[in-house]
This record gives C-alpha cells, structure tokens and sequence, in this order.
C-alpha cells in the first residue's frame, strides 16, 4: 500500500515555475521510407513531450519585513500558461531528465518551454 503510494507520479510536487514533462516518442520515417530511431534525433535542439505536472508558477516578492513576530502571509504566484496534457515544444538544453519506474520524464523550466499545442482550447 504505501509503496504504491511513493511510486506515483500522481505524488510528485513539481516545484516553482518548473514543468514535468513526458517526451514523445520521437521516431521518424523519412520521405523514402527509412525509420529513423529516436537516439539519431537525441542530439536535436527542440524537443517535444506532454505537460504532467506544472508547479505553482513565478513568485511574487513581498514587501513585508520579516520579522519573529510577524505572521506571515501566504506566498503568492504569477500562473503559468502550461496546463496538464498539453503538448510542449520546449529547448533540450534547458531541461534535466530523470527516470522514474523505467519512464523517463524531464523538469524544463517554463521560459524554455517555446511553444504549448491544447486540445481544448476555447478561442
């Protein structure tokens, strides 16, 4: 039970104004029909992949002085425009890969992701 439960992406907190993102699987067959694995296009500068995770977005500073007996106010954040499912074409460079359960996924921050591609989007 509680393994299951550390084993979920569904549990990761993705952390200021970064985006969890799963790659595609960017095999490509060329025009004369040759299959061209996703390890040749490995070294491509832009890379795509769907948004799972975005985290709370850019801090807003506070003018307020820290003091020990001051309460605090909640930190607050400036959204992002990456939503979950949403296909992202962002900059290979910028981001850090990881694997998790044998997927492999990428943190990208948001200012490298170039372009977002949305399902439902409502003009």
């Amino acid at each position: 039970m509680i393994q299951e439960y550390l084993n979920s992406v569904e549990n990761f907190i993705v952390v200021g104004d970064r985006v969890l993102i799963k790659p595609r699987d960017m095999e490509t067959t060329t025009k004369n029909g040759l299959v061209l694995p996703a390890t040749v296009k490995e070294k491509a500068d832009i890379h795509s992949g769907y948004v799972v995770k975005t985290g709370p977005g850019y801090p807003i500073p506070s003018n307020e002085v820290d003091e020990a007996w001051k309460e605090t106010s909640q930190t607050q954040y400036i959204g992002m425009q990456a939503e979950e499912g949403d296909l992202a074409i962002f900059l290979k460079d910028k981001a850090h890969e990881i694997e998790f359960e044998n997927e492999k996924y990428l943190i990208c921050p948001h200012a490298a992701v170039l372009l977002l591609i949305r399902e439902d989007l409502a003009l």
